[in-house]
């Protein structure tokens, strides 16, 4: 259903969303391919600088893509008319993480926690490089986290806050948001060993840094739902959520601008005649990161940007200018070192697995007293290599408490102490027995058990 409006040849759907730095409209484009139209907010435009700040934040958005990076909702162009300024953007800017959530609700159900993962997993490796550019996001959130229609999520806005505002962002205020992104994805898509997982690589980002937390995700996949890499938990998730009414935001009616009437704040020699209903420059062919892209088709995605980035006319004119060529060679040396360290990263040989190679228990010899809280000891031995294994405590009364432990590289023993309180008069004898369930030799569950004597 469209609204009958359009902007820069692009047709409004009538699916508006509000965001913190405007209105966002679904749209077509003139071939008929989906996009999105962002209309900021008046007043954050009249902040002093902010139109060149805002330029200059897409204009390295535009730049990134061209390198290869790929994790950013990419940018069409960037349009001014009668006053109002227009983002055009080369895919869907809906439906957001938080339109999931929102959605989840109306529907009764929503993604899994694989799903959770995916999107952690490929927005922490868009930020890595964004940081490794000199770049940061500055407002990362369930808003900003746009899924595509394959199921890959997208960051949305980067640097738009922080440019319209004038307010600084950095790489800690990044890390700090991914790990509210992950507390809420865990809230509110997982649960038991799956939930523990993501909010592990919650706690992991902000001492050790994204890489590590996108790392514990990727090694604990032994907790996710089956197949999570294939996005299908997401996708049919899109499709459910398409099928629910749109939600118009209450807004007052923008003034479109008619289309000979646009004026580009991009690269105007781009546009002559202001055409502006193109496809986007640098949205074909992108590098994407994260779970179920085989390696062979990142290496082709890879061969094929070097290829279009020779034939881009515009990377050919600023080689003629030599005080941009240094930045762009360093830029481009940037970015291609990480996609080789990410490519060796995928095709080297899996490190050792972490093994249980022994469990112990051990319970106070000296008898309880009344209303006493017992603390058995445990301690499970390792090979001292990374990796997360389950167990369960088994206590002789019937009760069972299931979990999921977390070692390090290099940790070689770790503690699993359970507290047994006792109440009441009388005489009892308790045995804790921790079984380990996997990552033990031979695949077979190992145990230990101790005992300890009550009396009140």
């Amino acid at each position: 259903m469209h609204d009958g409006g359009s902007v820069a040849g692009h047709l409004l759907t009538g699916r508006t969303r509000v965001s913190e730095v405007g209105t966002w409209h679904d749209a077509e484009g003139p071939g008929g391919e989906p996009s999105g139209l962002l209309r900021f907010n008046d007043h954050l435009l009249a902040a002093p600088g902010a139109r060149e700040r805002l330029v200059a934040a897409i204009s390295a958005d535009r730049r990134l893509a061209q390198s290869g990076q790929y994790g950013l909702l990419p940018v069409s162009d960037l349009v001014a008319a009668r006053g109002e300024v227009w983002l055009v953007t080369g895919r869907r800017a809906v439906p957001t993480v938080a339109d999931l959530l929102t959605g989840g609700a109306q529907l009764g159900w929503g993604p899994d926690a694989g799903s959770a993962a995916t999107i952690l997993i490929e927005t922490a490796q868009t930020l890595l490089g964004l940081h490794a550019g000199g770049l940061t996001h500055g407002a990362v959130h369930p808003g900003t986290v746009v899924i595509g229609e394959d199921g890959s999520a997208l960051l949305a806005e980067r640097g738009l806050l922080e440019a319209l505002r004038g307010e600084p962002a950095s790489p800690e205020r990044d890390v700090a948001a991914w790990q509210g992104l992950a507390r809420t994805l865990s809230a509110s898509w997982a649960t038991g060993h799956a939930a523990q997982l993501l909010d592990h690589a919650a706690s992991v980002a902000a001492p050790h840094g994204l890489a590590a937390a996108r790392d514990a995700l990727m090694n604990g996949r032994d907790m996710l739902p089956a197949g999570f890499s294939t996005r299908e938990s997401l996708v049919r998730t899109l499709h459910a959520w398409s099928a629910l009414p749109p939600v118009a935001a209450a807004l007052p009616p923008a003034r479109l601008p008619e289309t000979g009437e646009l004026q580009t704040l991009l690269d105007p020699s781009r546009h002559p005649g202001g055409n502006l209903g193109g496809p986007p420059q640098a949205e074909a062919g992108g590098m994407r990161f994260g779970p179920g892209v085989p390696p062979e088709t990142t290496a082709a995605q890879i061969w094929r940007q070097g290829a279009t980035q020779h034939a881009d006319p515009d990377v050919k004119s600023r080689r003629r200018a030599r005080p941009n060529r240094r930045g762009a060679w360093l830029s481009s040396l940037v970015v291609c070192l990480l996609i080789a360290g990410f490519i060796l990263y995928m095709r080297m040989s899996p490190p050792a697995e972490m093994s249980v190679t022994k469990v112990s228990v051990s319970a106070p010899k000296k008898t309880q007293g009344c209303d006493a809280k017992t603390k058995i000891n445990a301690v499970v031995t390792t090979n001292g290599e990374s990796g997360t294994f389950k167990y369960v405590w088994e206590q002789s009364d019937g009760r069972k408490t299931e979990g999921a432990q977390r070692v390090e590289s290099g940790t070689t023993s770790v503690d699993l102490p359970l507290i047994w309180q006792v109440s009441g008069p009388g005489r009892f004898k308790g045995t804790a027995t921790l079984r380990v369930l996997d990552h033990t030799p031979k695949g077979k569950p190992i145990a230990a058990k101790a005992s300890f004597s009550y009396k009140c």
